[in-house]
């Protein structure tokens, strides 16, 4: 008889302590062990995570934002476990469906060879819980450990080792319910920072597809939200697990806001003056932080920058339209070239 796999979470934790004791109760009901690799956090996460007697917490001591070094840091940590291995990649603001046991999907993952990867589409929660929008592609979140080299990249790096990515099982019936929309503010102040990012690691990357990437949620057609599922929260709520009852909220404290004011001030204001962060008021910010040198967050833009970023948000409702498409190519070869 073939043993069971061991069923292993690796997620990297930075300042989750919002959502992560809700994903830690709704995880321990099918991880036999969640691995959490704490990046330096100052938010209460360390301490939440400790309270739980499957977690494993290992810390990440970078500063640096980096997810195929903290994926080889969880994949590390968990190939120390002897025995067949299930891993599941996800982050602290993501859960599975509650009725994942229920389905045969689940044993199939269970029963897979290794090398196995198996795919889950995102669930992507509107503030509220009513309604959503299901993303179309699967992005590869389970993997039957057999013990491959992880490669990838420092932004929108896979999460498992993947040797053919055209063998990549969909799941179907197991989704991903994805709370980062649930707090609107938040997911502003969190993009704001990836913009950064961004410009930072891929400094030859076009401003205007940054500026697509991280406004997507906004192009999303009324049409296309669906009203939530109660089977996607039942069971979790039968057992008291808050999961339409998070915290909203955190004004001018979320700790994005704090991380761009540092790469504004290591990089200079105009390094950034194409993103779309300017619709935060940095100088007063620095002004409430005590930053002695506060006028060194003023907004840089020019009359050209602030014309084609209105023009970025005016078209977000026609986004994929031929005629967007021109226009974006006229505004890169004659307004923004890079």
């Amino acid at each position: 008889m073939v043993p069971k796999p061991l069923v292993i979470c690796l997620t990297p934790v930075r300042n989750e302590a919002w959502i992560l004791d809700v994903f830690l109760k709704c995880t321990s009901l099918w991880a036999d062990r969640i691995i959490i690799a704490d990046q330096q956090s100052t938010d209460g996460s360390r301490e939440i995570a400790s309270r739980y007697p499957k977690v494993i917490l290992i810390d990440n001591l970078s500063s640096d934002y980096n997810e195929v070094a903290r994926q080889k840091i969880l994949l590390t940590e968990a190939r120390k476990i002897k025995g067949k291995r299930l891993l599941i990649t996800l982050d602290a603001d993501e859960l599975f469906t509650s009725s994942y046991s229920k389905t045969n999907e689940w044993q199939q993952m269970l029963d897979a060879s290794e090398g196995s990867v198996f795919g889950f589409r995102w669930i992507n929660l509107c503030p509220g819980f009513k309604k959503c929008w299901i993303t179309d592609g699967y992005f590869p979140w389970a993997y039957m450990d057999d013990g491959a080299e992880h490669v990838g990249l420092e932004m929108h790096s896979s999460r498992v080792p993947i040797k053919d990515w055209a063998k990549i099982v969909p799941m179907q019936q197991i989704k991903v319910l994805h709370y980062q929309y649930t707090d609107w503010a938040r997911m502003e102040s969190k993009h704001r920072y990836y913009q950064c990012l961004e410009r930072i690691k891929y400094p030859h990357k076009h401003a205007i597809e940054i500026f697509r990437m991280y406004h997507h949620m906004y192009a999303i057609p009324e049409e296309k939200k669906i009203v939530s599922r109660e089977e996607w929260f039942r069971a979790y709520e039968k057992k008291c697990i808050p999961v339409r009852s998070l915290p909203v909220g955190g004004g001018e404290h979320f700790w994005f806001d704090q991380e761009v004011m540092q790469k504004i001030e290591a990089q200079g204001a105009s390094y950034f003056r194409r993103e779309s962060i300017w619709d935060v008021d940095w100088c007063e910010k620095a002004r409430k932080s005590k930053c002695v040198q506060s006028e060194q967050f003023k907004d840089p833009r020019s009359f050209i920058d602030k014309l084609v970023q209105a023009y970025l948000k005016e078209t977000l409702k026609i986004l994929h339209t031929r005629l967007v498409k021109i226009l974006d190519l006229l505004v890169r070869t004659f307004l923004w070239r890079q």
